[in-house]
């Protein structure tokens, strides 16, 4: 039986800079390369751009969609999972992944964030979140100044 094959959520949100989504794109795009198959939320965004980099990239993306029916995915979703769940489809997300990358997002991605962490999830992010607690800062969440940096630390950390 062959290696298995890693799960990587990208996450960030549903409204993106052009520039963010770049950044995205090649994310997207470094997973696929590296192998893995891309979870998200099967949206726009950050979603979409992750996606679409897979896509470009001869990847295998999957999208936990929000809604109950499919048809509301982006359309570089190879294979759309209606939740019916609104935003808790996040615990689906992260808990399916190997690994979660974070760029940068809102507080959808920050209630992923907090779920990957919780149950252990190993979480890279590129511009994202910064934690704390009792005012120390917490490096929970692994710094990536880019996509390559943050594919090639979350694949060695899943």
């Amino acid at each position: 039986m062959g290696e298995r094959k890693l799960y990587v959520a990208i996450i960030g949100g549903s409204d993106a800079t052009e520039e963010v989504c770049e950044i995205a794109e090649a994310v997207g795009r470094d997973v696929a390369r590296a192998g893995a198959f891309l979870l998200c939320g099967g949206r726009s965004g950050v979603m979409e751009a992750a996606c679409r980099g897979a896509k470009e990239a001869g990847g295998t993306t999957i999208g936990f969609l929000p809604n109950a029916e499919r048809g509301t995915e982006n359309d570089h979703v190879d294979i759309a999972l209606p939740t019916g769940m609104g935003e808790m489809r996040n615990m689906l997300i992260v808990h399916a992944a190997d690994v979660v990358i974070a760029v940068e997002g809102e507080f959808g991605t920050l209630s992923e964030l907090a779920f990957a962490l919780r149950i252990g999830k190993p979480v890279v992010g590129i511009d994202t979140w910064q934690l704390a607690k009792h005012g120390e800062v917490s490096d929970a969440i692994r710094v990536a100044q880019d996509a390559a940096e943050a594919v090639r630390l979350a694949l060695d950390l899943a």
